[in-house]
């Protein structure tokens, strides 16, 4: 979930994420964490963050913010992938180190 600044507004936070500010914490359908907004106009992604043990990075370059999926307290540590060694669509041996420096999204699918 992209955002353009690292505070935003509880309508921006509901309209982006699903979680809505309530009395009871940060709420997504009958499922509230708890969370304490200090100002509701101004909510720091990174109170957001911790409360649902998401992770938050952002990327100086392009002024962005990025809050990832909940967690649950299992968020990576690193965004650093192993070398993985697949083979391309001729069937010749792909590096993932081969793209080093720059950015990569892996999509992963499953039948299943």
């Amino acid at each position: 979930m992209i955002f353009e600044s690292p505070v935003v507004r509880a309508e921006e936070l509901e309209r982006v994420t699903g979680w809505r500010l309530k009395a009871e914490g940060l709420c997504r359908e009958d499922r509230c964490v708890q969370f304490t907004a200090r100002d509701a106009g101004r909510i720091p992604l990174a109170d957001v963050a911790t409360a649902l043990s998401a992770p938050l990075v952002h990327d100086e370059r392009h002024a962005l913010w990025a809050l990832g999926a909940e967690s649950g307290g299992h968020a990576l540590t690193t965004a650093t992938a192993p070398d993985l060694e697949l083979p391309d669509v001729q069937g010749r041996p792909f590096r993932l180190s081969s793209l080093r420096g720059q950015k990569v999204v892996l999509v992963a699918w499953a039948s299943w």
